[in-house]
């Protein structure tokens, strides 16, 4: 449980799922260097590898839930569409009925878990009903996902830069693995994200950038050839052109 005023400062990630369920609450929870409102009947969604701080006020009440990788896992396959898209929009606003199930299923969670042995069979059953109650409340709040569904080759491409970005940044790779030409992925993307595609992949670059700036202690050198930069001045430059900041400027900020 999570009650009153909580304060974490310096953003930090997990290599575990975590979803809060806020039954009251006020604040700001900054979740990838973007600042959300927290308020009554809200799930937050913190994916492994995510950077997050928050602000929680005095009146926060909320449970959590936190699931480990190889449970994680098992859990998203629950999930209609892949959890990279869910990550775009990280905090829904529940129904009274949706947050009156989950928080039933968030209690009963906790109540298997003090019963030893444990029965994880039950405890992975609970985990799987509150990825469907996730994910049917998803689709009704967020009309973006309903282009992943109607254009399931974008999906495919999201999927695709999420576990390729460090060592494929053309769209020309991409859209041979989709089997389309690089001119048709970048109309598909422009039609129906607006915008082209390479923005998704350099987009996808520089929020992994920021994460290891903000929340590890790797020098900035080190960090270029993670990403897949043969030197530090080419990733510097790649940096600042988006963020208008030096990678090093932008760890200061801290």
């Amino acid at each position: 449980m999570i009650e009153g005023k909580q304060l974490i400062e310096k953003p930090h990630k997990h290599d575990f799922f975590m979803l809060l369920l806020f039954e009251k609450g006020s604040g700001t929870h900054t979740i990838d260097f973007k600042q959300y409102d927290v308020g009554d009947n809200q799930l937050h969604l913190l994916f492994p590898g995510q950077v997050h701080s928050w602000v929680l006020g005095e009146d926060t009440i909320a449970c959590q839930l936190m699931i480990d990788r190889p449970v994680f896992d098992k859990f998203t396959s629950s999930l209609e569409l892949t959890f990279v898209l869910y990550q775009l929009q990280p905090v829904l606003q529940l129904s009274t009925s949706t947050f009156t199930k989950l928080q039933y299923e968030f209690k009963a969670i906790q109540a298997e878990l003090g019963i030893m042995p444990v029965h994880w069979d039950i405890v992975n059953l609970r985990n799987r009903l509150i990825a469907q109650l996730v994910s049917r409340e998803a689709e009704n709040r967020h009309d973006y996902l309903e282009v992943f569904r109607t254009v399931p080759m974008l999906m495919r491409f999201y999927q695709m830069v999420d576990v390729n970005y460090k060592a494929q940044k053309t769209v020309a790779f991409y859209a041979d693995q989709l089997h389309i030409s690089a001119n048709y992925l970048n109309i598909l993307c422009k039609r129906h994200l607006q915008v082209p595609a390479l923005f998704l992949i350099h987009s996808r670059i520089v929020l992994e950038a920021k994460r290891l700036l903000h929340a590890s202690e790797l020098p900035v050198k080190e960090i270029t050839f993670d990403l897949g930069f043969s030197d530090l001045a080419h990733f510097s430059n790649f940096f600042k052109s988006k963020t208008g900041v030096s990678p090093r400027s932008f760890r200061e900020q801290l």
